[in-house]
Parts: C-alpha cells; sequence; structure tokens
C-alpha cells in the first residue's frame, strides 16, 4: 500500500523501485516551504516537518534534535510518536544515547534493535519503551553540525542504504530550517516549555500562581478538565499557546513561576535539614493505599487518602526527606450519578496515563522498575510510576503489565473494589511489592511510616531483607525492623479493619514466609490478637501494632478509643498504659486556603506567614483585620461557592433528562443571604448525614424562615456495597424535590477535592454529627477554620481538643448512650438546639452597618486559636521529632527510666 498522498500510480503486485521511493520519500524544497507556518516560526516548521517524514518513511516516531548553543549537548525540538511536553526538557549530551552517537561521529546510525546497542540510554520521561529500532542521520547546513534528525519503529526494521541516504536527504533539506531556529533561539517556544515544567510537578497545585496560570489559559476548558494542567496543554498547538500567552501577558508570570519552583526545589535551608538531616541518606518511606493530591490524579476515595496526600505535601515544604509508596487505580474509586430516585449510580472510567504527569520509575539499572511477588498461585507483576510532589517523589505500583494474568493485569484497576483475595492481592504489591521497588531504585528507608494497615506486608519484607543483609535470624531481625516502624491507624470502627483467612494468607505468603523460616501458625500469630486462638482471621492492623515500635491514633479521643480496642494486643496491661499515642491530624494549609483568603493574610499575618503557620504568635495578626473586610471575603467566597452549586445542580439534571423548567429553577437555588450549612463526607451510615431529618416539620419552619432563612448544601459518597449509606444518600437528594425544600436542600454529584475544595471555601457552617466516638478526626472541618468557616459538630475528634466553648459550636456535650437510639435521639434534639438557639441568632444578629459583628469575632477566634494546631506542618513536625528521628537513631539525648 502505498503512503498516502504521493500521487503515484502502482499495478496491482509491482514493488517500487530504489527511485520511485526516492521520489516518494524525499522531502522537495518546495514542500518544506509550504509547511513553514509562517515566516521566521521555525518550531512550527520543524514539528510539520518531522510529521510528514514520519508519514513518507512509515515510521512511528520521527524527531529532531537540534545542538544547544554549548555544541555539547542535544535538545528535542519537535516529535512525532514521542511525549509532546519532552519537547525543550529532554536533553542528553552528545556523548550519551543513540542520536548522541549520531552527532558525535556526524554520521548515520541504523539499529534493528536499538536497546539491545551498547550505546542505547533509556529517557524515562521520552515514553520510547515501545519502539525497537533507530536510524538517525546528521543535520548539517553550510558544513556545520546543527543537530540529528531520529525516526523509530514498534516493530524491529532493517534500515536499507537507500533509506539511509533518502533520509539524509530529507535531513539536508531541513538543515536550513534547523539553522534558523538555533540562530534565532526559538526551537523551545518559552512558554510551551515552562508551562510543561510547571505542570509535571504537582507544586502547581497548592501554589495559586502557578495554577492561576493554567486557568487563565482556557478558563472554560480548564474546569471541564477537572483543572488537569496536562490535559489542558495537550489540547494547546504550539502557535496557539504562544499566542494565548502573549495576549494575556502571561511570560513574565510563567517565568516568575518558574523560578520560584526551581528556587524551591534547590532550597537547602528548610525546617528539614535542621532538624532532620539523619532521613537525608535514608528518607521516611510512607506506605499509603491512596493519595489525594488533586482531582486530577484520581487515585484517592476519601479522607484518608487526602490526609496522606496533605502529609506528603507538607513534608515537601518542611524539607523532610520522604517517598510515598502507593497503587495507581486505572479507574480510580468511581464516578457517582444519582437517578431521578436519588439513588447512588457507579460509573468506572479508565483513566489516560498520557493526561497525567506520570514518568517510569526507573531503577539503578537504567532501566524501568518491574517488580514480582511470589505467591502459591503464581507470581504478580507490577510496574512502578513516578509522580513529582514538590521536593518529594511518590510511587505509584501499577500491575497492569503484560507478565500478569488477565485477572491480575485488573488488580489495581479500582480502589477499595473487589473480595478479600483482591484486597489481599492489592496489599501485597502495595506492601511487599512497594518495599522491593524501593530496593530495585537504591532507595534505603531509615523509617516506614505505615499509614493504616493496608500496607502492613512491607515489615515483613523488610524483616526478610534485613535477614538476608546480616545473616540473622527472624527473631533477631523483627526487633531491628521494628525499632524503625510507624505505625498510623485510622480507624476506631472494628469493620474497618482488614481481616483475611488463613488459607488466602498462606496462598499469598506463603513463600515469603518459607523464605524467613517461619511457620504457618507463627505467620498467622503475628495477625492474631490471641495467639492461640486457631479460628482468628488475621488482622493487618495487629501485624502493624505487633511489628512497629512507634503507633499512633489520629486524635486524642481516637487515642483512647484505640488503646481501648487493643488492649488484648498486651495481656495484664491497664488500657492506659497501651502503647499507642496519638499525633492529631492537620490539613495541608497552601491546598484547602482560598486565593482570597491567601491574600488576606498576606496582608495582615506577613508575606512569609505560611512558612510558620504552625506557630500560634503568627496567628495573632487576623485579630487586626478590619471587620468588614474579612467578612466581605468571606462572602466573596460564598458566592463562588452558591455559583459553583447551581452550576453542578444543573449539570446532573440534564443528565438525567429533567425537563426545563426544572433546569431554570435549579439554576436559581440557594440565596446569598441565607444561612449555610455545608455537610460532605462519605455516607457511611455512622457519621450520620440524615440526622438533621429526625424532625421535618421543625427543619421545614427552619429554612423557610422568611426572616432568618438555613440553607444546605450536600455532597459524599457511599460504598458501592453499602446499601444501608445509599439510602441516607437518597433520604438527603430526595429533599431536592420536595417543594417545602426544593430551593433550600441541593446535593452535588461525585464528591471529590474539587468539590471539597468549593464547599470548605464558601460555608458558612461546616455540619459534622458522627456517633461519637466513632469519627477518627476528621479533617474536614479543619480546612473550613482556616477559610472563616465555623464547625458545628459532635465533640468527637479533633473537634473534641478543638472546641473552646467560643471558636465554634458544639452539638451536646460529649455524652453518649449505651442504647443507639437514645443516643440518636439525644444529638439530633441538641442538633436542633444549637442551631435554633446559637447558630441562627449569632448569624443574623447585624449592626448598623449590616454586619454580624458578633459572628466576625467567633471567626477571628477560630483562626488564630486553631489555624496553628490543626494544619499538616504541625502534624509532620510531629511526626518527625517525636517518630520518624527517633526511629532512624537520629536523637541527641534519650534518657530511659531506671529499673
Amino acid at each position: 500500500m502505498e503512503p498516502e498522498g504521493l500521487g503515484l500510480e502502482e499495478n496491482e503486485g509491482e514493488v517500487l523501485t530504489a527511485h520511485a521511493r526516492d521520489v516518494a520519500h524525499v522531502l522537495q524544497l518546495e514542500e518544506i516551504a509550504n509547511l513553514a507556518a509562517a515566516e521566521g516560526q521555525p518550531a512550527e516548521t520543524l514539528m510539520n516537518v518531522v510529521a510528514l517524514i514520519a508519514k513518507r518513511f512509515e515510521t512511528e516516531v520521527c524527531s529532531a534534535y537540534l545542538l544547544e548553543p554549548d555544541r555539547a549537548n542535544l535538545v528535542l525540538a519537535a516529535t512525532v510518536g514521542l511525549r509532546r511536553e519532552c519537547i525543550g526538557n529532554l536533553r542528553m549530551a552528545i556523548h550519551e544515547g543513540l542520536a548522541g552517537l549520531v552527532a558525535e561521529q556526524v554520521r548515520p546510525v541504523a539499529v534493528e534493535q536499538a536497546q539491545s546497542h551498547p550505546r542505547f540510554k533509556y529517557f524515562r520521561e521520552a515514553g520510547e519503551d515501545a519502539y525497537q529500532s533507530f536510524l538517525g542521520v546528521p543535520l548539517i547546513d553550510r558544513g556545520v553540525l546543527q543537530g540529528v534528525l531520529v525516526v523509530q519503529t514498534v516493530e524491529p526494521r532493517i534500515f536499507g542504504e537507500d533509506e539511509v541516504q533518502m533520509l539524509a536527504q530529507a535531513a539536508a533539506q531541513v538543515a536550513p530550517v534547523v539553522s534558523e531556529a538555533r540562530t534565532l533561539d526559538r526551537f523551545i517556544a518559552p512558554a510551551q516549555e515552562r508551562l510543561w515544567a510547571l505542570a509535571r510537578n504537582l507544586w502547581w497545585s497548592w501554589d495559586h500562581d502557578a495554577a492561576s496560570l493554567f486557568r487563565d489559559l482556557d478558563p472554560v476548558r480548564w474546569r471541564r478538565l477537572n483543572q488537569n494542567p496536562v490535559s489542558l496543554l495537550a489540547e494547546f498547538p504550539l502557535a496557539k499557546l504562544e499566542s494565548r500567552a502573549a495576549e494575556l501577558v502571561l511570560h513574565s508570570r510563567i517565568n516568575y513561576a518558574c523560578r520560584r519552583l526551581q528556587e524551591y526545589l534547590q532550597a537547602d535551608r528548610t525546617w528539614g535539614t535542621r532538624h532532620a538531616g539523619v532521613l537525608r541518606p535514608s528518607p521516611v518511606a510512607y506506605f499509603s493505599a491512596e493519595f489525594g493530591l488533586h482531582e486530577s490524579l484520581p487515585v484517592y476515595s476519601g479522607g484518608l487518602g487526602v490526609l496522606a496526600g496533605d502529609h506528603i505535601k507538607s513534608a515537601s515544604d518542611l524539607g523532610i526527606p520522604l517517598v510515598g509508596i502507593g497503587l495507581f487505580y486505572g479507574q480510580g474509586y468511581f464516578r457517582q450519578r444519582l437517578d431521578r430516585s436519588g439513588w447512588q449510580q457507579e460509573e468506572y472510567l479508565e483513566t489516560d496515563v498520557t493526561q497525567l504527569p506520570l514518568e517510569a520509575a526507573i531503577g539503578k539499572n537504567g532501566r524501568p522498575v518491574v517488580v514480582k511477588i511470589e505467591t502459591r498461585s503464581g507470581s504478580i507483576h507490577a510496574k512502578v510510576w513516578r509522580v513529582a510532589v514538590g521536593r518529594c517523589d511518590l510511587f505509584l505500583l501499577d500491575s497492569d503489565v503484560e507478565a500478569n494474568a488477565p485477572d491480575d493485569r485488573e488488580l489495581t484497576s479500582r480502589l477499595y473494589g473487589g473480595n478479600a483475595r483482591t484486597r489481599i492481592r492489592q496489599e501485597l504489591v502495595l506492601g511487599v511489592g512497594g518495599f522491593r521497588a524501593l530496593k530495585a531504585m537504591g532507595i534505603v528507608p531509615g523509617v516506614l511510616h505505615l499509614n493504616e494497615g493496608h500496607s502492613g506486608f512491607a515489615v515483613l519484607e523488610a524483616i526478610h531483607m534485613r535477614m538476608e543483609e546480616e545473616g540473622v535470624t527472624f527473631d533477631v531481625a523483627a526487633p531491628r525492623v521494628s525499632r524503625e516502624v510507624v505505625f498510623t491507624t485510622h480507624t476506631p470502627v472494628p469493620a474497618g479493619h482488614d481481616r483475611f483467612h488463613a488459607d488466602l494468607i498462606e496462598e499469598h505468603l506463603g513463600p515469603l514466609r518459607e523464605a524467613m523460616g517461619l511457620s504457618q501458625e507463627s505467620l498467622m500469630g503475628l495477625g492474631r490478637e490471641d495467639t492461640n486462638n486457631q479460628h482468628e482471621t488475621f488482622c493487618m492492623t495487629v501485624l502493624g501494632l505487633r511489628l512497629s515500635r512507634r503507633a499512633n491514633a489520629v486524635s486524642a479521643l481516637h487515642g483512647e478509643v484505640s488503646r481501648a480496642m487493643w488492649t488484648g494486643l498486651c495481656p495484664g496491661k491497664p488500657e492506659d498504659e497501651v502503647p499507642i499515642g496519638h499525633i492529631t491530624n492537620g490539613v495541608h494549609v497552601p491546598s484547602w486556603l482560598a486565593p482570597q483568603m491567601f491574600r488576606l493574610y498576606d496582608r495582615h499575618l506577613g508575606t512569609n506567614w505560611h512558612q510558620h503557620s504552625s506557630e500560634a504568635r503568627i496567628w495573632e495578626g487576623i485579630e487586626s483585620v478590619d471587620d468588614g473586610e474579612l467578612w466581605e471575603t468571606h462572602l466573596s467566597l460564598k458566592s463562588q461557592l452558591l455559583e459553583f452549586v447551581r452550576r453542578r445542580a444543573v449539570e446532573q439534571a440534564e443528565r438525567r433528562g429533567e425537563p426545563r423548567e426544572v433546569l431554570q429553577r435549579l439554576g436559581k437555588v440557594l440565596s446569598p443571604d441565607a444561612l449555610t450549612i455545608g455537610f460532605a463526607r462519605r455516607f457511611a451510615t455512622y457519621k450520620r448525614a440524615n440526622l438533621i431529618l429526625t424532625d421535618i416539620e421543625s427543619l421545614a419552619s427552619m429554612v423557610n424562615d422568611p426572616k432568618r432563612p438555613v440553607q444546605f448544601v450536600f455532597a459524599g459518597k457511599a460504598h458501592p456495597n453499602d446499601e444501608p449509606g445509599k439510602r441516607v444518600l437518597q433520604q438527603i437528594a430526595e429533599l431536592m424535590r420536595n417543594p417545602q425544600f426544593a430551593d433550600k436542600f441541593v446535593f452535588v454529584e461525585d464528591y471529590d477535592i474539587n468539590v471539597g475544595r468549593h464547599f470548605v471555601q464558601g460555608v458558612d457552617v461546616w455540619l459534622n454529627n458522627p456517633r461519637r466516638p466513632q469519627e477518627a478526626s476528621g479533617t474536614s472541618g479543619q480546612k473550613v477554620v482556616l477559610n472563616g468557616g465555623l464547625n458545628l459538630s459532635v465533640l468527637d475528634g479533633w473537634w473534641a481538643e478543638a472546641y473552646d466553648g467560643m471558636n465554634g459550636f458544639a452539638i451536646g456535650t460529649g455524652r453518649t448512650h449505651s442504647n443507639m437510639n437514645v443516643h440518636d435521639t439525644r444529638d439530633a434534639e441538641d442538633l436542633r438546639r444549637a442551631l435554633r438557639e446559637e447558630v441562627i441568632p449569632l448569624y443574623y444578629q447585624r449592626d448598623r452597618d449590616g454586619l454580624p459583628r458578633g459572628w466576625i469575632k467567633r471567626m477571628k477566634r477560630t483562626i488564630r486559636t486553631l489555624g496553628w494546631r490543626f494544619n499538616a506542618d504541625r502534624m509532620v513536625m510531629d511526626y518527625t521529632l517525636k517518630c520518624y528521628v527517633p526511629a532512624a537513631g537520629g536523637t541527641s539525648s534519650d534518657m530511659r527510666s531506671a529499673w
């Protein structure tokens, strides 16, 4: 079949002669002139030329590498087939790689199997894994080397002498364009290069100025692409991007953002360098089943993942040497849609990895890392992706590799999906596979931090490796490793702890067990509260607690609950002496603080306030903020929230095929003048999203009060298998169709970080009413604090230690009841009482300027008293000083009590 567009006639069965191929393949000078987008735009010309060469030569890749001014390095200037974001960023010395060999020897190089050539160098960011053959020719203009022209193919291919000659002729014709590009120094579009550099590091997601660059390029597409800069830039042709950047005068802002990113990455005087230097050669390995970093990277479901994301971001800001280890879920958690009856429907969509800031993790051998985990039923393989999170790296294991059986290729496709066998295999990949991936990359962690029990198998693999390295038995190696393990439990609900039967443990841990010289019963005993009870299942939390020297809950009250839950692990010890402490969770301030509030804090707390946000003195400045300025800023954020909720409500109704009058009504729901209460979290029944509905008549009178109206915005997902949770969700959604509540209750579908961000930044009040003491921490309310919202919460989790009587509102006094119905009824009454007697009157008490002075006073108090305590910098500092540095042997003194 002849290449498209050649205009050649060919008789059936006739083979092209060398002369015909010459005519077909070699570019004509007039073609180059036609391909040039405009005079003086060599970058556009090069892109057009490589596209045509790839088509004419029937190759999957064609790339142009140009010599940099130092004439010692090549830079990718144009490509078809490799990743576009590598343009201007993929660099190699001329003594590196096959393209470098062409430049070094100034002659063509043709290789059938490029990866077996001694000069082959793998560039992880290029996406060239699939390509086998290589043909490169020098680009020479007027006798001077300008660069290298390369074609590559998926299938191994022997390039004939005539093909080499033809590509060399094409290169000769392209060389003047290349020379112009180098002369003008415009073979890289500056705006494109720098924006791609920003997009590839998630630092942009918590830097408002950097994020605004992407939004300003195309605000509508930015929103529809879920704030994903990689997807956005992929839609912008080079010429359009340069034009848009010039139109909006973005170049100086882009340069400024890039400089700040480089300064951030290169800083060597951080809190971490002062307090955690011992971790530099042996970093913390932070294992978590999910990481919620940004909505565009959907490998999280809720609070646990967002907490892990905030942890790694603060570790980056503080300069703590830390790497994250998680799983890459190809379909994420699930997309949530409600049908007309308000019943949750789940939708799973494949994530396009080319639209994410991922690159293959590279091992010590220079090749992409692939780990192998042996089980009784065969081996599981996983490749590893690297995500740059500021100064830290996050490594995500992905089982979608050809070496796996079909079922195992789907193993990491969904978060918290499948049965017990799926779950244990996921946790095997996370723990054992994750630890082996670190070893393959030459990372020797000084501390293992297990965020929940999901990754507990990592400790077993660490013990196994220590046994091999030091030639010791399990009994000797286990305590040595345990000294380096930190275990964090988040779950006060018994059903939330993974448990596996002995047959699943033996199937998946059998080979590792034998390698460690353990019997089946000995291994099972590590995961049993009662080591002698052969009928007890294997609990991942028990494993984590047994094999860690330091264990913590995530709030003071949760610490008490956890010690009571796990007294069985310490027979004979009183409950208070169970070795589980607590480090209360916090949230990453730059990620959750609205830009408007950030600017307000800049004016009144000092321009570098966020670098000291864990210090109480910094927040004292909030008292000097003018009441009117603070209130106006809050109303602006509230307006943004209402606009967001209306837009999403209309989109949801359109998907369901609702009539026009419904769409029109939803476009006007909610009033900016009404007290707005937000509730957004997982729809587990113990979180009691429907507690406010226990007295419908009272609720109706409250929301329809013409003088002091109240309105509610809800969001959240129920687990696909949680029918009771779905029924609670349906109750909330049905109120949108009830005439009494239609304009005052809105449920926003598909709760994610983006929805959560809008909610916590714009609500007046954050409602949290779990069944005490089942809320481990509950960080969503901490995000509201930063933005000036007030909490109305049961005294559970973090709020039990935060509430001082004047920095928010409490539901009840912390009383519980052994009868769940009595407990719920009492809390519902206390909730209504707090609304009627405290929250609503204070909100609507205005002075002659229309300002709710008492409310604003409480806003300032909540920011001043809670902003410094419940942020992730303070949390990570606590982990570093109380766990990481001691675990790594970096304390200067530690005197134990006398015998």
